[in-house]
């Protein structure tokens, strides 16, 4: 079994992944027109986050996540410069 991570922005998921980075990129999503990922997360009602559960079923199952882990803009930054152009 293999983990599952959702990412979240404005308490919503915007997408998700097999590992922590894949589940990153799914902030490409929401990119600010400005390309500002501080003053973009530095929004209180972004939060942006990710939860991670110990497999898809147990995210299906709507298991509590193992780890809730807080977002930083180069975490965000970091993973979408990743992304094939």
């Amino acid at each position: 079994m293999s983990e599952f991570f959702e990412a979240f922005w404005h308490g919503e998921g915007i997408g998700d992944g097999g590992d922590l980075e894949e589940a990153l990129q799914a902030y490409v999503s929401v990119k600010p027109d400005d390309n500002d990922w501080i003053a973009a997360c530095a929004v209180k009602e972004a939060a942006p986050r990710i939860e991670r559960f110990s497999s898809f079923e147990a995210y299906l199952d709507n298991k509590d996540p193992l780890e809730v882990i807080e977002v930083s803009p180069q975490m965000i930054v970091v993973a979408i410069e990743q992304l094939p152009v």
